[in-house]
């Protein structure tokens, strides 16, 4: 076991050294070294995106979108801040992928209809009901049947168009993620303190005001990585039923999160 923990402490020392290098002055051999070493990062976040994304997307494009948000986040990382480089970059990859998507219109105009019928019925009937709504409130405040509606959550789902992370920052790359405002960070200025802790504040109660079984799809999918299909093996139900499940919660965070 002690030799296990000394190879630990080697390999952090040896990335604390390559960050010391690149940071003090520009080492490009440290550079390479930092993005080779975090280069699964792109890959991890690459898969998890390319999972419901059209087949004529090519997951090799996915991975080489997201290597210049590595690139990107390693060049503006600051160590001395006290964050966790894997959280921080985490962001700024699934961003120059979702960046390159949307400059490629790669979302049909119609399911961007879609999306936004369905969240402005939603933000609608919950402001009357002062809570979440239930599957079938939202069909019949749509005038459609419960599988309608079901098959329209999964068509967003699937084409990966609503995630949580975009709720947290739907227009800027740098802006908070959910690990940003869930996880200890140790050292922030005091107005950048305030603004993440009532970020997380926000994003906590309004989570925890979802039904049971969305916020526990919310909570497995984002806090505790698990997959759809892992989620939906916990849930006794279908990957495409969580595709649903997934869709409707994020949505109505939305509203919440968007409410003045």
């Amino acid at each position: 076991m002690s030799g296990v923990t000394h190879v630990h402490e080697r390999a952090e020392d040896e990335l604390a050294a390559l960050w010391d290098r690149f940071k003090s002055n520009g080492d490009p051999r440290a550079r390479e070294g930092l993005i080779l070493h975090f280069s699964p990062l792109v890959k991890f976040v690459a898969g998890r995106l390319g999972s419901g994304l059209p087949r004529n997307v090519d997951p090799s494009d996915l991975v080489s979108y997201g290597t210049f948000g590595l690139i990107d986040a390693i060049d503006k990382f600051e160590p001395e801040r006290g964050y966790k480089f894997e959280t921080y970059a985490v962001n700024r990859i699934k961003g120059a992928i979702l960046d390159e998507l949307r400059a490629l219109d790669w979302v049909p105009r119609s399911v961007r209809a879609r999306a936004r019928e369905i969240q402005r019925s939603m933000a609608e009937l919950e402001h009357g009901l002062q809570r979440s709504a239930t599957e079938q409130e939202l069909a019949d405040h749509m005038e459609m049947s419960v599988d309608s509606l079901r098959r329209q959550l999964g068509e967003l789902s699937t084409l990966g168009f609503v995630a949580l992370d975009e709720v947290l920052n739907p227009d800027e790359r740098d802006s908070a993620a959910i690990g940003d405002v869930v996880a200890d960070t140790r050292a922030l200025d005091p107005s950048g303190s305030f603004e993440q802790e009532e970020t997380r504040y926000l994003l906590i109660d309004s989570i925890n005001r979802l039904p049971e079984r969305d916020r526990l799809v919310v909570t497995l999918y984002y806090f505790e990585g698990l997959t759809l299909a892992e989620i939906g093996s916990v849930l006794n139900v279908t990957e495409s039923r969580v595709c649903q499940i997934h869709t409707k919660a994020v949505l109505s965070l939305k509203n919440r999160l968007m409410e003045p």
